[in-house]
């Protein structure tokens, strides 16, 4: 389906974002990767995904607290690919504590890779997606775009913003053929939070399974994770013809945990 096309997934070296690339390079469309890591394996990933599904790969280490590096990823996805036509906004990050004992500089940093790194990428592609009238905008938002939880503010705030970035966009490029959409997953299984099970099970003397119940607790009604490579079937959906007319929504994928 999306032979041709060309993605760029922030944070994608690893975990959700990781996940999604793979899809995206599985049905076709040749991708460039963001992220921290290891240069070497950052190398052997990309050998590895051109191999495996025969599409061009690129890599930008761009740091998205860094307009300047945003701009560079633009143009190194323009260079080496010769056109955007999907983006996948995922690069994030958390912090945890109470509103009163909240850093500045961690709020400053969360709002500035959740929220204002999508805002500067959106903002560089959406001209040419309009002029070819095809695009997809997609952006990894968050059970917490939709609902909140204590101590967790900053993070509530970006992912509720980023709500409200991606139905602005949905609504400025309604008649064109560019879409903006957002995923909202729960708890998904990727390499950190299985070090908070691991971590759980040797503290509290706990099976594996029974960490990961209790990690997901009351929140997450089905008491299994998401997985990366469920939300990147459900990226592949977004980018179909069939949701050509799915417009400023987010999606959940928790569980049930907005059931509740």
């Amino acid at each position: 389906m999306l032979t041709g096309k060309t993605a760029i997934v922030t944070g994608s070296t690893s975990g959700i974002g990781l996940g999604i690339a793979r899809a995206l390079a599985a049905d076709g469309a040749d991708i460039l990767l963001n992220g921290f890591g290891n240069p070497p394996e950052i190398g052997r990933l990309r050998q590895e995904l051109a191999a495996q599904y025969g599409v061009r790969v690129a890599y930008c280490g761009a740091d998205m607290t860094r307009a300047a590096d945003i701009d560079r990823m633009i143009e190194t996805a323009n260079r080496e690919l010769g056109r955007i036509d999907i983006v996948v906004n995922n690069a994030g990050i958390q912090h945890v504590a109470p509103v009163q004992e909240f850093p500045p500089e961690r709020w400053n940093a969360m709002i500035a890779i959740n929220l204002t790194a999508p805002f500067l990428i959106t903002r560089a592609v959406l001209p040419r997606m309009l002029d070819r009238d095809w695009g997809r905008i997609i952006n990894i938002a968050s059970v917490h775009g939709l609902v909140a939880s204590a101590d967790k503010s900053a993070y509530v705030a970006s992912k509720h913003g980023i709500m409200g970035l991606t139905k602005a966009v949905a609504l400025e490029t309604a008649t064109t053929g560019v879409t903006c959409n957002a995923i909202c997953p729960g708890w998904v299984l990727t390499p950190l939070v299985q070090e908070q099970i691991d971590a759980l099970a040797e503290r509290e003397q706990l099976s594996n399974e029974e960490a990961s119940v209790k990690l997901l607790g009351d929140k997450q009604p089905s008491q299994t994770f998401t997985s990366p490579e469920q939300l990147g079937a459900l990226v592949l959906y977004l980018c179909s013809d069939a949701a050509c007319n799915m417009r400023g929504v987010g999606l959940p994928m928790d569980g049930g945990w907005l059931a509740q």
